[in-house]
């Protein structure tokens, strides 16, 4: 029995050392059956399928992210300036309004408790209602759907950025200018329904760990396993051998632990009825009235889906500042990387399309950075006109990852080289876009989509 026990802190240890991403399990799995195929030799170089195809061009779901400052922390300074110098999501369209952090402290709600109990730990550490109250009281929906619909200093709206995103054609974009003829309310209708309705908000809450005091209590846990045996015993030497060899391993630096909470813009049939029979603006008849009935208007809202939590470990910091500082900002570049991962897996509300950029071999260019695993599954979805039309994507069939040639793209994150753990550039694979196997019949443009 003590020996699984040892088992278990070694496995603990390992965890640790390598930055384990951990998540809180969401509601979302969808099974499928696909044939296997088997997979033909590839070249590994890119094929085109078709001469003069451009970039293919997709409604994108919108993101707006924020961080939550909390002066308690060390090194928060390093922190809010590693989220705001990270690279955007470029999967999503950016939908950034206002500030991009908020202080903890100006929006802490108290967790209720019973009269002369204390509130627990982890409702301590929820810090949903506290980013409800931040929502609401500046509201933040209100200005997300006021970006949609190109809300000018005067309070008047447009239709520009919708039909950019939505990739209308000039007569559909006529026809909803004047929100009066079929087309127009077909084209507004379905903007709601494509665009607005997959818009989210990620708030973030990052904190530095360090590592030496975690490291130390798993070290003297292993060593208290042990302790009643005589100390020649093959299995407390063992033990305390591999405790003293892991914590010298992870006793210097930080983990960068990150929560991220997934907020969805609610868009419903009524809301858009009364917002553009109560509330629209035009810039033709500018109402005052209206600018101040959608300031203070309630009508939208900020409905949270769940929460992520990831960690990424950092061996040791150097010497030099310079070092220290793009050591800890990989680190917490990892970290957020790694959470979102995690929501796009768990929620498939956000999860984001990724063209397919060859067809023999079947290949795109997302990797490691947005979590990949061998055997991943994704749909293949096809571009169709509906009978309005409406261009839908419909699935032509199921491809998984193959895990012997995922692209590691975070080796180069923004303008310079991404650190590993130690602080060292990390080195390309080799591999120049993830490869998947499974099916045939695709082509270079089509869609892909992960549904586990």
């Amino acid at each position: 029995m003590k020996l699984i026990k040892i088992a278990v802190i070694t496995v603990v240890f390992l965890g640790f050392q390598n930055g384990v991403v951990y998540a809180q399990d969401a509601e979302v799995k969808d099974a499928k059956t696909e044939k296997k195929i088997k997979e033909k030799k590839d070249s590994g170089k890119i094929e085109k399928s078709g001469k003069g195809e451009g970039v293919v061009k997709y409604r994108r779901s919108s993101l707006h992210t924020m961080i939550i400052e909390d002066e308690k922390l060390p090194k928060k300074e390093l922190l809010l300036k590693s989220f705001t110098e990270a690279p955007f999501p470029d999967k999503y369209n950016n939908h950034t309004v206002g500030d991009k952090s908020f202080k903890l402290a100006d929006y802490y709600v108290t967790p209720p408790v019973a009269e002369g109990e204390k509130a627990k730990k982890k409702d301590q550490k929820n810090y949903a209602p506290s980013i409800d109250k931040y929502l609401k009281d500046n509201k933040i929906a209100n200005e997300m759907v006021a970006k949609w619909f190109n809300r000018s200093a005067e309070g008047t709206f447009d239709i520009s950025l919708i039909a950019e995103r939505g990739m209308y054609d000039a007569t559909a974009q006529d026809a909803a200018k004047a929100n009066s003829t079929e087309r127009g309310l077909a084209m507004l209708a379905d903007a709601g329904e494509d665009l607005i309705r997959t818009t989210f908000c990620v708030v973030n809450y990052s904190k530095f760990v360090e590592n030496e005091p975690i490291a130390r209590a798993i070290k003297e846990a292993a060593y208290a396993l042990v302790e009643d045996q005589s100390e020649e015993s093959f299995a407390r030497v063992l033990a305390e051998g591999a405790a003293d060899g892991m914590y010298k391993k992870t006793k210097d630096g930080y983990s960068v632990w990150t929560t991220a909470y997934l907020y969805q813009l609610q868009w419903t049939d009524s809301m858009s009825a009364v917002f553009y029979q109560d509330l629209w603006n035009d810039a033709s008849a500018p109402d005052p009235a209206r600018v101040e009935a959608f300031n203070k208007s309630d009508l939208f809202e900020l409905k949270l889906l769940g929460f992520q939590k990831a960690q990424s470990f950092i061996a040791g910091t150097s010497k030099k500042a310079e070092n220290m500082e793009a050591v800890i900002k990989a680190a917490t570049v990892k970290s957020i990387d790694a959470v979102y991962a995690k929501l796009q897996k768990k929620f498939e509300a956000f999860r984001t399309k990724t063209p397919l950029t060859s067809a023999k071999p079947l290949g795109a260019k997302i990797g490691l950075k947005e979590g990949l695993e061998g055997g991943d599954k994704y749909e293949v979805l096809m571009k169709t006109i509906d009978a309005e039309g409406k261009v839908k994507w419909k699935r032509k069939g199921v491809i998984k990852v193959d895990k012997n040639k995922i692209w590691n793209n975070m080796y180069s994150v923004g303008d310079g080289p991404h650190l590993d753990e130690k602080g060292k550039p990390m080195k390309s694979n080799g591999v120049e876009f993830t490869h998947f196997k499974g099916g045939k019949g695709y082509y270079q443009g089509m869609l892909l989509r992960q549904i586990n």
